[in-house]
């Protein structure tokens, strides 16, 4: 999907994706990460979700990046915070301490946009984008992380042909494919949620499979544990 189709989508509120409460996934699994006191986390394509707020709350800075300048400008106005922002040539960056959000193309970013994050959390980035994206985004995601990052990924998976995404469906197979070479991999978790999610019930799947999953490069990358 090209950054205007996305825009748009936001200006036509177009955004069932959005989430109004925590992701239980993040709250669950996020301790798998290993965080440190205060450490950055990275968080993709974020929207207006309210799990950049979880984050800031437990002492955590949040870099963020996202295209649609009302999701950015909603989020902020949603949270009670009074960012301040400016134009950097690339992107503009919001920023109301411990939260920052690039409002720009994901693909402008450099490693120095997202300094110091070596955590990341992707929740609604990679399934948000079409079979032809998937493995440049993988790739820029991989080249703006330190070479100690760690992550949590959040992927459904369902009958591509019963609905047209976003979201898309991403299947273990291709979350193999797209990051062993530079991350290890270890499923932590599926299971099917389809009850959970009446809107995909309403368009007719039968079944909602959402799979999380643990990335982590080091001495761990090009491994991988799907138990």
């Amino acid at each position: 999907m090209d950054p205007e189709s996305w825009q748009q989508r936001w200006r036509e509120g177009r955004t069932g994706f959005h989430l109004d409460r925590v992701n239980p996934n993040l709250a669950e699994f996020f301790p798998r990460l290993d965080p440190r006191a205060g450490e950055a986390v990275f968080v993709p394509l974020c929207g207006k979700s309210v799990d950049l707020e979880w984050l800031a709350r437990r002492g955590h800075s949040v870099i963020g990046v996202e295209v649609s300048p009302i999701a950015v400008e909603s989020f902020f106005t949603e949270q009670g915070r009074a960012p301040v922002h400016r134009s950097t040539g690339h992107c503009e960056r919001w920023e109301d301490p411990p939260i920052c959000i690039w409002c720009g193309d994901f693909f402008g970013l450099c490693a120095q946009d997202v300094t110091p994050a070596r955590l990341f959390y992707d929740r609604a980035a990679l399934i948000a984008l079409p079979e032809e994206l998937r493995a440049r985004y993988a790739a820029k995601l991989a080249a703006l992380l330190p070479d100690t990052a760690r992550g949590l990924l959040i992927t459904f998976e369902y009958p591509q042909e019963a609905m047209a995404g976003p979201p898309f469906s991403v299947s273990e197979a291709e979350v193999t494919a797209l990051y062993e070479g530079a991350f290890a991999i270890r499923r932590l978790a599926r299971r099917d949620v389809l009850g959970e999610h009446r809107r995909f019930q309403e368009l007719g799947l039968d079944t909602l499979i959402e799979s999380v999953y643990l990335l982590e490069r080091g001495e761990h990358a090009g491994d991988s544990d799907r138990s």
